[in-house]
């Protein structure tokens, strides 16, 4: 085991309610001190029920430039299938230690699948309250089915039947992004890869933490994806950075929440934003959620579109391959 379990430490603390320092954050990230408390904007929500597709296309668009962050309703995924994927990873979280530890990471380079704990390399040495699980869910050659849970039984069956639903929300929005740059509709798809655009999901799990006010789930960040797309558990925790302030996402019932991430903010030329977010942890209660990161192929190269550069708008990012980018922002590396 590469390093000892959130979870575990979590009943070790329920049990004398002391906090590992190493997860106390510096003050200007303890959300205790820097959420904001006052009247603040919510994130955009945008109903894809809507007939009138430029109003979607405006929505969806502004909402990207403004936020990179909306929430969606109606977006066709059925609530039946939201919710087996829900239970099928709350089942695995709460197995026995021992045979979570079947499906641990191994941490080489090639390899990013599996279940585990720090993810990527903190510059003040903190670590952040969650463990979590990987695995890709498209195209099928990506897939392998051996690093899936196989407890509970039914995990297989419900992460393939939401795939099949998100596949089609995937291509909606890379769509309707696309015509908001005033480009054709299936620009965004084809620079990202087209059908071997990857989807990979991630079960993040943050146990009741003895002092919320001063841990977090996940530190700061972008997604440095493409787009992600995000089922919360009812749990709150979900933050954004907006106007200077760290503001909370508003919860609703089966939402599916889109992030835009780093490589749709390069190949906007900025147009798009990658949203600044992070996660706050629970005194009670186990916040849960699966957001599934939509990259292109590591070997593919992103930069900004040419149709969006010219003279009055020149590139403001260097093409690169994607799992160059991906290994510099992991590393803390300038791109």
């Amino acid at each position: 085991m590469e390093a000892e379990r959130v979870q575990v430490i979590a009943s070790v603390c329920a049990a004398n309610g002391a906090m590992p320092p190493e997860f106390i954050r510096s003050e200007h990230e303890q959300p205790g001190i820097t959420t904001f408390r006052g009247p603040a904007p919510e994130i955009p929500v945008i109903d894809l029920a809507v007939a009138d597709q430029d109003h979607l296309t405006i929505a969806v668009a502004e909402a990207s430039r403004e936020w990179g962050i909306f929430q969606l309703l109606n977006h066709g995924i059925p609530e039946e299938v939201l919710r087996e994927l829900q239970r099928v990873g709350k089942e695995f979280f709460e197995l026995p230690q021992e045979e979570k530890e079947m499906y641990a990471m191994d941490y080489k380079p090639e390899s990013s699948e599996g279940y585990g704990t720090k993810l990527q390399k903190e510059l003040e040495g903190k670590k952040a309250w969650v463990d979590f699980f990987f695995h890709y869910l498209s195209p099928p050659a990506r897939v392998n089915h051996a690093i899936w849970p196989k407890k509970p039984a039914d995990y297989r069956k419900a992460n393939e039947e939401y795939v099949k639903h998100l596949v089609g929300l995937v291509d909606k929005m890379l769509m309707t992004l696309s015509r908001g740059l005033g480009l054709g509709e299936h620009v965004l798809k084809e620079e990202l890869g087209g059908d071997g655009l990857e989807l990979r999901l991630k079960i993040n799990y943050y146990p009741p933490c003895p002092r919320p006010d001063l841990a977090l789930g996940v530190v700061a960040h972008t997604d440095m994806c493409a787009i992600t797309f995000l089922v919360p558990n009812l749990v709150p925790g979900l933050q954004v950075f907006k106007d200077e302030h760290w503001i909370d996402v508003n919860f609703i019932p089966n939402a599916v929440i889109v992030h835009i991430g780093d490589q749709i903010e390069i190949l906007s030329n900025g147009t798009y934003k990658s949203v600044l977010h992070r996660t706050t942890v629970n005194k009670e209660k186990a916040r849960m959620s699966w957001p599934v990161f939509c990259a292109p192929p590591g070997e593919m190269v992103i930069g900004p579109l040419q149709q969006l550069v010219g003279d009055e708008s020149p590139a403001k990012y260097k093409p690169k391959k994607y799992k160059d980018y991906a290994y510099c922002k992991l590393n803390k590396l300038p791109q």
